[in-house]
């Protein structure tokens, strides 16, 4: 049996990032993954790009992975936001409302720092695994943890390796089916909108200039995302059905269905690579740590991208947990207690629930084509955009940049 400052299961992008923020605080950090880790470094695992807020972007920098991600990582500038209609010859004019936001608002407090960075899911967990393996951090890979218990001072894992794992602390970062949540008994409240996101990349004719674009629709929000060498991720959001129909047809008629939601203003596109397709829904963990369990990203909240915040709440607990962490090992207090780890919760339990909280009304307020509920959302999306302390805030609180930091979000190791 070996033994551990802390387990982390599984290994994406927050649980290799807690991984080395740890290491970097002196922890001796496991992590066990479930999938083969080439198969998740493949171009075919996963078609995502996610927006990286600008201070999530500074941890990675403090944690030495920044420098690498920069060259794969397509700065955001401007941000887009219309209220919009289904294509087609009988759809009524667009409405004159949009929401603008640009970087240079908050430059002086920023740095010059951009709204944020878009990145190929990809490209990120290569980055991270090649920092785990430089600092040696143990990876386990492919295990699965097939038991689990606490005795007394420590938790242990069983994996189907023949192994076990000791630790004062375990971190299920699996994901949002997390059996290390289920078997803690932690209540997991959680819905689908119905909805299908259809990603896939495009290569333009023009340049998208470091702007972003989403349009909500009836059937959900059409986000044109730039990434580096003027292409752009797509994130076509439509109900289940049509979304799986997408998915079937050949690529001319796809182009055709994507041609009527994106417009001709950045010229020709050409696909690149496969279409992804991923459902969507909301879920929130009642409870964030439980006995020596601590929740991390997708394991304690998963949204709706409709906002692209999903990995930003991740990457906020990372910081936060890292750095309670480490504080209370160089105070000599037991870091799997729930002393500890309610400061962990406390801070950072407001944030998740109402970021949930938020997304979920948008959803609701904008996947929909009632004409009244239309007029009003126009005329407080003008309004909205017409307000420059209001649209300020919003970015630095997209940016993770607002309330009580995290040092890792500041740039800063613990």
């Amino acid at each position: 049996m070996k033994t551990y400052d802390v387990v982390i299961v599984g290994a994406g992008m927050a649980g290799m990032t807690l991984a080395l923020a740890l290491k970097s605080g002196g922890l001796d950090v496991a992590l066990v993954e479930r999938q083969p880790f080439d198969d998740m470094l493949d171009v075919s695992f996963d078609g995502r790009a996610s927006a990286i807020a600008y201070a999530c972007f500074r941890q990675w920098k403090a944690l030495g992975v920044g420098d690498v991600l920069e060259k794969y990582a397509c700065r955001m500038d401007e941000i887009f936001v219309t209220d919009g209609h289904l294509p087609g010859a009988s759809a009524p004019k667009p409405l004159p409302f949009f929401l603008h936001f640009a970087s240079e608002e908050i430059s002086d407090r920023t740095g010059d720092e951009p709204l944020g960075y878009m990145v190929e899911n990809r490209q990120v967990r290569k980055a991270l695994y090649e920092e785990v393996i430089n600092q040696g951090i143990r990876l386990i890979s492919p295990a699965s943890v097939i038991d689990n218990r606490e005795d007394g001072s420590f938790a242990e894992v069983d994996l189907d390796t023949g192994e076990t794992l000791r630790a004062p602390l375990i971190v299920s970062a699996e994901g949002r089916k997390s059996t290390l949540r289920e078997k803690a008994g932690i209540k997991y409240i959680n819905w689908t909108y119905e909805q299908s996101a259809v990603v896939c990349t495009v290569q333009m004719e023009h340049s998208h200039n470091h702007v972003a674009y989403e349009h909500f629709l009836p059937t959900g929000p059409f986000a044109i995302l730039p990434l580096n060498d003027n292409r752009a991720c797509i994130v076509w959001s439509e109900t289940h059905a049509k979304a799986k129909a997408l998915m079937q047809v050949d690529d001319q008629l796809f182009y055709d269905h994507l041609i009527g939601r994106f417009g001709e203003f950045l010229g020709e596109l050409t696909l690149v690579g496969e279409k992804f397709i991923y459902p969507l829904g909301l879920g929130l963990a009642e409870e964030m740590h439980k006995g020596r369990l601590a929740l991390l990203g997708d394991s304690a909240h998963g949204i709706h991208p409709i906002a692209g915040q999903g990995l930003n709440l991740g990457l906020k607990d990372v910081a936060a947990l890292a750095e309670v962490l480490i504080e209370a090992a160089r105070l000599g207090e037991d870091i799997g207690s729930d002393l500890v780890l309610e400061r962990y919760a406390k801070w950072r339990r407001f944030d998740n629930v109402s970021t949930s909280v938020v997304m979920d009304g948008f959803v609701r307020l904008f996947s929909n084509g009632n004409p009244l509920l239309r007029a009003v959302r126009g005329v407080g999306i003008g309004l909205f955009n017409k307000v420059s302390a209001l649209r300020q805030f919003v970015m630095e609180d997209a940016g993770a940049a607002t309330g009580d930091l995290p040092k890792l979000l500041r740039g800063e190791l613990v």
